[in-house]
């Protein structure tokens, strides 16, 4: 018997939230991101179901894009850090790929070079992270038009999440007087954005973490939203015992039990992705019953709370989270974010894809 640990991908769970993406932006192309492997989804696999049904995928390096074109996905692939040496330009070219520009190193590249590569152009209106400075903008695009090379233009909202928040605004409507009167379609909206704030949905968006199933916004769940988990983690009891009153459960005996209960052990650990530091409280489903993780999480093995599920045995079913238990909420327990649960899943937990 294989070792119980699955990621169950669900495709058509991927499609429906593309579908919530189109119904919120229905006058905008899609660049759907699917760099970190799709945010720990299987960056093939994830393409793949998306087939036609996106404009675009977006990417963090050639090396993602490579993987997509060799495993023969065709559609237009964006590198969203554009290339970090000079020689990545060969690259870009033998395999057919768009280039964000956002440093005065890039724009020299790119200046100088003969290809007409669709280039997506960057302005840092607030987030301070890439991009040029929107004063420069007539600048840039001037340098880098030719005839041709189609030219984009975007942006990043630092607080697109936050319903209301006024650097949204103040954001956009920084970009839009950069760039005018400047040629180019406008990229701008995230998921939080394509959610939050409509007024942002320009010629692009480019959904990430919603397509995946999970909420961007901290005030509303991804099922408010209309959104179902691409992803189910799941595993299996291996042991099944009960500990006396004031007995100790695992490393460092950081809990100890209130009363003679049952405990179960669930081959799933830090090595396969799950958070170290998630505390006892934290969710998780046996037999599809709500119940806790117990003490400190190991390398390989957990230990649950099997008080709610009295007649728990071995071999019975484990959800970590998934369906019917949202990832946001072990992310809340494990004080961190979605996005850093799904991008650290770890290939030993085997990848099974639900058939279309």
């Amino acid at each position: 018997m294989t070792r119980p640990a699955r990621a169950i991908f669900n495709p058509a769970a991927l499609r429906a939230n593309l579908q919530t993406v189109r119904r919120a932006a229905p006058g905008s192309r899609i660049l759907a991101i699917v760099k970190a492997d799709a945010y720990g989804h299987g960056v093939v696999r994830v393409a793949r179901a998306l087939g036609e049904d996106v404009d675009a995928l977006g990417v963090a390096c050639v090396e993602e894009a490579v993987a997509l074109r060799e495993a023969g996905i065709s559609r237009p692939i964006v590198l969203l850090e554009g290339p970090f040496e000079a020689r990545e330009l060969s690259a870009i070219v033998v395999h057919d790929l768009e280039s964000v520009v956002h440093n005065e190193q890039q724009l020299a590249w790119f200046t100088r070079h003969d290809a007409n590569t669709t280039l997506w152009i960057k302005f840092d209106t607030g987030m301070h992270r890439l991009g040029f400075a929107p004063a420069d903008a007539t600048r840039v695009v001037g340098a880098l038009q030719r005839p041709g090379r189609e030219l984009r233009l975007m942006t990043h909202f630092a607080s697109a999440h936050l319903a209301g928040d006024a650097s949204v605004t103040a954001q956009q409507q920084d970009f839009d007087a950069a760039v005018k009167a400047l040629p180019g379609a406008r990229c701008i909206a995230n998921s939080s954005a394509i959610l939050n704030w409509p007024q942002s949905h320009t010629d692009w968006v480019r959904p990430g973490l919603m397509l995946y199933g999970v909420s961007p916004l901290a005030e509303r769940s991804a099922s408010d939203l209309g959104l179902r988990p691409a992803l189910t983690v799941t595993s299996a009891l291996i042991a099944v015992k009960t500990v006396p009153a004031g007995g100790a459960v695992g490393y460092g005996q950081s809990y100890r039990c209130p009363e003679t209960m049952p405990i179960g052990i669930v081959a799933f650990g830090y090595a396969d992705g799950y958070p170290r530091h998630a505390a006892t409280g934290t969710p998780v489903l046996v037999n599809g019953v709500r119940t806790q993780v117990l003490g400190e999480v190991t390398m390989d093995m957990m230990m649950v709370d099997l008080r709610p599920v009295p007649n728990a045995q071995i071999g019975d079913a484990v959800v970590l989270w998934g369906e019917g238990l949202p990832v946001e909420e072990i992310a809340r327990a494990a004080a961190t974010i979605p996005y850093e649960l799904l991008c650290r899943m770890r290939m030993r937990a085997q990848f099974v894809e639900i058939p279309a």
